[in-house]
């Protein structure tokens, strides 16, 4: 078991109390993993930009896909509810988009619904009639019908998992708080371009609008 209630503390929780136990109640608690697509993990258009972003594919061929992987697997196996948000747009041009999305720079983002790139990475891909929602913001509630779906199935408690730890995963976390769902973060299970930009976004998050744990963590807490 990791150290979860001291861990990934910002200036603003260096001295609070700890924070009380986790239980889950299973028919309550729904696994969200977001945006782990193809297209992230494509080479980039230079060599020299590529290698920039190996870190990134690294931690996400070698730890991020395989511990969604184990979350998956754990989920279905103790019968909670698995939800998958994916980046997509309606059209083909995009005009679906929001503004985030068709601003230039790394989130412009066209990625048509039925094209190869916006699809979910093989590894994780959905079962039965788990909810796939496809979104054109950053927070999968924003964008989408899953505040409604979460209240109609009774969700109270949310494991979030993706990427990107900074921008879609603190987006979602942030609205889900806002809707006062109970949310944890598992860190292992989530990547940022960089490590210092994941880390820094879990300590921003942490103990305000979620509690960021560890996948080893996530068994101890079930009812």
């Amino acid at each position: 078991m990791s150290d979860w209630k001291k861990a990934f503390r910002s200036f603003y929780y260096e001295t609070a109390e700890d924070p009380e136990d986790i239980v889950l109640d299973r028919d309550r608690t729904a696994v969200l993993v977001i945006d782990i697509q193809n297209t992230y993990l494509e080479p980039k258009e230079t060599d020299a930009e590529t290698r920039r972003w190996q870190p990134f594919f690294d931690r996400m061929n070698k730890t991020v896909i395989p511990n969604n992987a184990k979350l998956l697997d754990w989920a279905r196996k103790e019968g909670l509810e698995v939800i998958f948000a994916r980046i997509a747009c309606q059209t083909q041009d995009g005009r679906d988009r929001s503004l985030s999305q068709k601003k230039p720079g790394f989130n412009y983002l066209l990625l048509p619904k039925d094209r190869e790139d916006s699809q979910l990475v093989p590894e994780l891909a959905p079962q039965g009639d788990e909810i796939v929602v496809t979104k054109t913001t950053d927070s999968a509630l924003t964008g989408t019908n899953l505040r409604l779906m979460l209240h109609n199935i009774g969700i109270t408690h949310v494991i979030v998992a993706g990427i990107f730890t900074d921008q879609c995963v603190s987006s979602t976390v942030r609205s889900l708080a806002d809707e006062s769902f109970e949310v944890l973060v598992v860190h292992d299970a989530c990547a940022a371009a960089t490590e210092e930009l994941h880390r820094k976004e879990l300590e921003i998050i942490n103990m305000i609008y979620c509690h960021v744990v560890a996948m080893e963590d996530l068994a101890g807490f079930l009812a």
